[in-house]
């Protein structure tokens, strides 16, 4: 089973747009360092400033070589002035439907 990461961002009201593209500029550099890297940004419909990111990873190994990266410190360095509040969650996977 695969170990997926989370994160819970609340942004400043206004720098929405900004800091999607800080998040993809942020995907873009990990999938470079991770290859099979996935993830997706979704934005809450109920709270217009808070975005929900997940993505699976295959070891919680990688995912701490990821969060100790240049890539992932400075992606989060750029953001920092962007948010209110994040929350990064490590996660195991519990039951799936719908795969293979």
């Amino acid at each position: 089973m695969s170990v997926y990461t989370l994160g819970i961002w609340l942004v400043h009201p206004g720098r929405e747009n900004d800091f999607v593209q800080a998040w993809q500029d942020l995907a873009r550099k990990t999938q470079e360092d991770f290859p099979h890297t996935q993830a997706v940004l979704m934005h809450d419909h109920d709270v217009r400033n808070r975005f929900i990111s997940t993505g699976p990873w295959e070891s919680l190994e990688q995912v701490e070589q990821w969060r100790a990266s240049e890539t992932y410190r400075h992606g989060l360095e750029v953001m920092k002035e962007m948010l209110e509040h994040f929350e990064p969650h490590t996660l195991d996977e519990a039951a799936s439907i719908g795969r293979d």
